[in-house]
C-alpha cells in the first residue's frame, strides 16, 4: 500500500540530483526482470526469462551487482566496506 502511495507522488529527488550525489557513496536496490540482466550486465549468464530478481545500482545508475539470492545483496555491500 505504502508503495503505491508513493509512486502516485512526486519524487523527493531527480535521477540526475540522484547520480551525482553517488560519486561512488550512494547504491540503490532496483527490481528487474531476468529479460533486463543482460543489459545491465552484459558478462551475465542467460537466465530463464521472466524471473524478478534485484539489482544493487550506484547512484548513477552504473549496475554494481545482481545476487545469486536476494539475502546477499544485503550482506555484500557490508563486505565491500559500504555504510547502510
Amino acid at each position: 500500500m505504502l508503495n503505491e502511495h508513493l509512486a502516485a507522488s512526486a519524487p523527493a529527488i531527480t535521477e540526475e540530483q540522484l547520480a551525482k550525489l553517488g560519486g561512488g557513496i550512494v547504491a540503490y536496490v532496483k527490481p528487474i526482470r531476468s529479460e533486463e540482466l543482460s543489459r545491465l550486465f552484459p558478462q551475465a549468464p542467460e537466465i530463464q526469462p521472466g524471473l524478478q530478481l534485484f539489482a544493487l545500482l550506484n547512484a548513477d545508475g552504473t549496475p554494481i551487482l545482481v545476487p545469486i539470492a536476494a539475502t546477499r545483496l544485503w550482506q555484500t555491500p557490508c563486505s565491500m566496506n559500504c555504510r547502510w
